[in-house]
């Protein structure tokens, strides 16, 4: 019975070789595309070079990890998907948990984000009159507006960062047991960051409503957006949560980071009032400009994201690349987490 259970398994199962040549034939078919495709909405065609060189380079990187590291690469993927209804009950426990014994509870949460909008409304626009500026630039829709569309997301980034990097040091008892898939800690404090997200999108969209932006079918793109800002996150939390095990100082190192990517990414400024065509692409290159320009994109510019078709792919490709690179860390690194904490 044993040996027709095996045999029946292996037969269900995909082999690596072939799992691998779909792996390549489907990056060699992306790649062939994006080089011959020709975006008809592309503004610096210098920009669109450079993102299909960088998505090609990334595509090659992630072929030779995906052949060389296929068994490693498939473990997470597999615990996560087992595990999945443990991993929705810990999230739900680990939000409640974050604000229980305070009497406001969760509203403590909204509360600095709020404040955050206001006062950089208040500074920028009303005192520094950047919305004559943002005019100027191309940007029409009111500076609030335009201000919470790029915030939101970062907001979302900056918590699902910071507590995804601390998830093994926070859940260390968990690390120390045997039988406990600690693969899942990290996309629990995504999960639980995720319902903060989803009020402050239910405060854009109420924004948006007041300065006469009301829903529309573009606005379901706000999903996708949302989407893509968690896998992102969740490819580089399995890098940072490892390391920051053996390396404490990470963690202040991301907050300096976060500080100062905030002013990096166009949320208070537009991107158009850079005239240097060099910094322009710089800016661009960071995965988190397509899902800033995302939201916004969903809520007053409506367009669709297929259609800024290398910004879509580059994104993507980058955060794959990202995850199989994080992986590997994570299993590499994983057997010693208990010895440490």
């Amino acid at each position: 019975m044993k040996s027709t259970d095996s045999s029946l398994s292996t037969k269900k199962r995909p082999k690596k070789p072939v799992v691998i040549a779909l792996y390549l034939i489907a990056c060699i078919t992306l790649a062939v595309v994006i080089v011959l495709h020709n975006n008809p909405l592309a503004v610096d065609p210098h920009t669109e070079e450079l993102k299909k060189i960088c998505a090609c380079l990334l595509l090659g990187l992630s072929c030779i990890i995906f052949a060389f590291f296929y068994d490693r690469i498939f473990i997470i993927p597999r615990e996560l998907f087992q595990s999945r209804s443990l991993i929705w009950k810990l999230a739900k426990n680990d939000f409640k948990k974050r604000y229980a014994g305070s009497y406001l509870g969760f509203i403590w949460a909204l509360v600095q984000p709020v404040v955050t909008v206001v006062m950089y409304w208040i500074v920028f626009d009303v005192v520094f009159n950047t919305r004559s500026q943002m005019i100027a630039s191309g940007v029409e829709v009111p500076y609030v507006l335009y201000l919470t569309a790029g915030l939101v997301p970062w907001f979302y980034f900056s918590e699902a960062l910071t507590n995804g990097t601390n998830a093994l040091l926070e859940y260390s008892y968990l690390v120390k047991k045997v039988v406990f898939k600690i693969s899942i800690l990290p996309i629990i404090k995504l999960i639980a960051a995720t319902f903060i997200h989803i009020f402050f999108i239910c405060i854009l969209l109420f924004l948006s409503i007041c300065y006469g932006y009301y829903p529309s079918v573009y606005t379901i793109q706000i999903i996708y957006y949302s989407f893509c800002m968690f896998v992102f996150v969740l490819a580089l939390c399995y890098s940072t949560c490892a390391i920051v095990v053996f390396f404490r100082d990470l963690g202040q190192i991301i907050n300096i980071i976060l500080q100062v990517g905030m002013w990096a990414t166009p949320i208070l400024w537009d991107i158009n009032m850079i005239h240097d065509e060099r910094l322009i692409i710089l800016f661009k290159l960071n995965p988190i400009v397509y899902i800033v320009n995302g939201f916004r994109s969903a809520i007053y510019e409506e367009t669709w994201f297929f259609e800024h078709f290398y910004s879509s792919t580059y994104f993507w490709i980058i955060t794959v690349t990202l995850f199989l690179i994080g992986s590997l860390i994570f299993k590499r690194l994983k057997v010693h987490f208990a010895d440490v904490l």
